[in-house]
């Protein structure tokens, strides 16, 4: 069972001793909320790197740190640490409450202002949209949360007029009030390490829409584990399909890809509406304001095309909904999908019966890292022929129907592997190693040369990389700036993309 939720502020913590577990983003912001309040800074992490801000001393959890915790008023912890530790019961049966930054700042925001956006995956790309609509009408928000900044964090601005924010289903757990305003993009398993199970993770995640102040939930009416658990989605439920609004057409200047993102841009829309923003009713407000929006890094983000053929960056594609909802997003067209990565232990059969269903489109599969998991997918892929590569740890499938149109293999690297085919170069390895080091999509596309490859047809291909789950995230630690797009890393933590 998870510990319970303390009904705190941040402004009940000052002069309070607080611990501070895990020195991620928003460890360094909950360290730098209380230096504003005279409150006494306790700093753990579970793998200390060095000393915290200013040269304080960071205890490991397992070294000190956690009698250290034992002995504060509170611990506020990082998203990245679960609920369900043995650690966490530990405190709070000896009287400690944990919390989580986002809780303690909502629990004294203006709510009525505040509209939080959750989902298994569509979640940041619909946050990201409904600040850059408000934006673009001039009034002052604050995208943050899951992705961008902490909105507690001293740097903010709390007068801005509107509060989006990205809730992942760990900092959901840490809300003991709701805003007036909550979406939910879509539902489907993840995160089973954290939540221990599909149905916890399901509570879990859904728990923002019901807490104290609920009012209403705008929900992915597409989405069948959504609608079968309506109960758990607060007082009202406004459900949004893509093909709402046939005639709407103000979200094509996003330039967002799939019938899934338009159902997200609606989704948005929702949001700002029951916020009481006019323009959102205004089709014309909407379409002048949708444009020069910047799609969020590594989500069906077009690198570039070459020789007829569109190289697509998805690895932020963590697991199977993304994943299904990408093949789908170019219809009539070959698609190689290159895919591998972390096992999080959950059901491939619908991934399984997405690629069936997307054999005539197929020529190969190769992916990587974790043969365990995708031995278990391969092998209910009926009419598919398997082949080893233990060399280089990958399962190569092909289709017997189908021969030497697309390509589907493991990650980045594998694209930098194919460099050369047949004796014709391709550049696109040393497009996507420039994207990987923190180049932009733009100078990518500048170093993207292709002669045409025969085995991709021209004008029908699409090179589309993904990854199921990603065991180490990108470090965004101690000084690193934050990618554009990418959500922020919290000391033990994989953030519910």
């Amino acid at each position: 069972m998870a510990a319970a939720r303390p009904a705190i502020s941040w402004s009940g913590l000052r002069g309070a001793r607080a611990g501070v577990w895990g020195l991620g983003v928003e460890g360094l912001a909950n360290v730098h909320k209380l230096a504003t309040l005279d409150a006494q800074a306790v700093l753990v992490d579970d793998r200390p790197s060095g000393p915290g801000p200013d040269g304080q001393p960071v205890l490991a959890t397992a070294e000190g740190g956690l009698a250290a915790l034992a002995g504060c008023d509170v611990v506020i912890k990082s998203p990245g640490i679960s609920r369900y530790r043995p650690e966490v019961a530990s405190l709070t049966d000896r009287g400690v409450p944990v919390a989580g930054g986002l809780g303690l700042w909502l629990a004294e925001a203006d709510r009525s202002r505040v509209a939080c956006i959750t989902g298994t995956k569509g979640k940041s790309s619909t946050t990201a949209i409904a600040g850059h609509l408000l934006r673009r009408w001039g009034y002052p928000c604050v995208v943050g949360g899951n992705i961008g900044q902490p909105p507690w964090d001293p740097s903010v601005d709390q007068d801005t007029r509107y509060w989006v924010i990205e809730t992942s289903s760990y900092q959901a757990t840490d809300l003991a009030v709701s805003p007036a305003v909550v979406a939910v993009t879509s539902l489907h398993p993840d995160h089973l390490d954290w939540h221990g199970d599909v149905e916890t993770y399901y509570r879990d995640k859904l728990s923002a829409c019901s807490q104290p102040g609920a009012d209403l939930t705008i929900a992915n009416g597409d989405s069948g584990p959504l609608r079968e658990r309506a109960g758990l989605l607060g007082p009202r439920v406004e459900w949004i399909g893509a093909g709402d609004d046939p005639g709407a057409g103000w979200m094509a200047p996003l330039g967002l890809l799939g019938v899934h993102n338009r159902r997200n841009a609606l989704i948005a829309r929702a949001c700002l509406r029951a916020l009481g923003v006019p323009q959102a009713a205004d089709e014309t407000a909407l379409a002048s304001a949708a444009a020069g929006f910047v799609p969020l890094a590594s989500r069906l983000e077009v690198i570039g095309e070459a020789g007829g053929v569109m190289f697509v960056d998805d690895s932020l594609s963590t697991n199977v909904l993304p994943t299904l909802a990408a093949m789908d997003a170019f219809p009539g067209r070959r698609v190689a999908l290159i895919a591998g990565g972390h096992d999080r232990g959950i059901d491939y059969q619908p991934l399984a019966a997405g690629m069936r269903a997307a054999l005539p489109f197929i020529d190969r599969f190769v992916a990587g890292h974790n043969l365990a998991s995708l031995e278990r997918l391969s092998s209910v892929l009926t009419g598919i022929e398997r082949r080893h590569a233990a060399s280089r740890g990958e399962i190569s499938i092909r289709p017997r129907a189908v021969a030497g149109r697309t390509m589907l293999g493991s990650g980045r690297r594998h694209i930098e592997r194919e460099g050369a085919t047949n004796g014709r170069r391709c550049q696109v390895g040393e497009a996507l190693r420039a994207r990987r080091q923190g180049g932009t999509a733009r100078e990518a596309r500048h170093r993207l040369h292709l002669h045409r490859r025969p085995d991709l047809e021209p004008r029908r291909s699409v090179l589309l990389v993904q990854r199921h789950a990603r065991r180490h995230p990108p470090p965004l630690e101690r000084g690193r700036g934050r990618r554009r797009g990418r959500e922020p890393q919290q000391q033990g933590q994989r953030h519910d993309l």
